[in-house]
């Protein structure tokens, strides 16, 4: 972990609050009948999610250290019946490697294909880390191309925030669904 990204993570987690209050952003968004994107699952948060939104996974693209203060252990998670895949990804400057990727496309999509619940997708804000592996997750079920894709979610949740590494992920995993496709088709 560096230490900036420990310095910014409080104020820049603060920051996201604020803006639930003061703007029109959600702390999620539903993204399709599996999915939903957003920001730190609060321990408060877990009944509504469970109940309400009927998440039976979760998959946590945070460090271990983002989430100690506020959100549940898996163990937690698993006592309300909820099952959580961690990809630990750093914030503000990383993407998962596609190894990651894929593993949280698949855990995503066995939800999806056996309808077993939905599937809350975060990272601390839901803007970056875990956008990308909902916009792979939507080229992979839709074969839709990445810009696609990331329309699509922009539309739901206006304020992700997808840099060029991110972009280069979502456009790597696209091609390695793809890849088997000839030419033309």
């Amino acid at each position: 972990m560096s230490l900036m990204n420990k310095f910014a993570f409080y104020p820049t987690l603060f920051y996201n609050v604020i803006m639930t209050k003061v703007s029109s952003r959600k702390w999620y968004d539903r993204i399709d009948e599996t999915v939903l994107l957003g920001a730190l699952p609060f321990r408060g948060m877990t009944k509504w999610f469970v109940e309400e939104e009927n998440v039976k996974g979760v998959v946590t693209l945070n460090e271990d250290w983002e989430l100690e203060q506020f959100c549940n252990t898996e163990e937690e998670w698993k006592k309300v019946g909820v099952r959580q895949l961690k990809v630990p990804t750093v914030d503000f400057t990383a993407s998962p490697s596609q190894n990651d990727i894929r593993k949280a496309v698949a855990f995503i999509e066995d939800y999806r294909n056996n309808d077993i619940g939905s599937v809350y997708v975060h990272c601390k804000a839901g803007r970056t880390r875990s956008a990308t592996v909902v916009a792979c997750y939507l080229v992979k079920i839709h074969g839709w191309s990445p810009e696609k894709a990331v329309e699509f979610i922009q539309e739901k949740r206006p304020h992700i925030w997808l840099r060029d590494k991110q972009l280069d992920s979502i456009q790597q995993f696209w091609k390695a669904c793809n890849k088997d496709i000839p030419s033309g088709a």
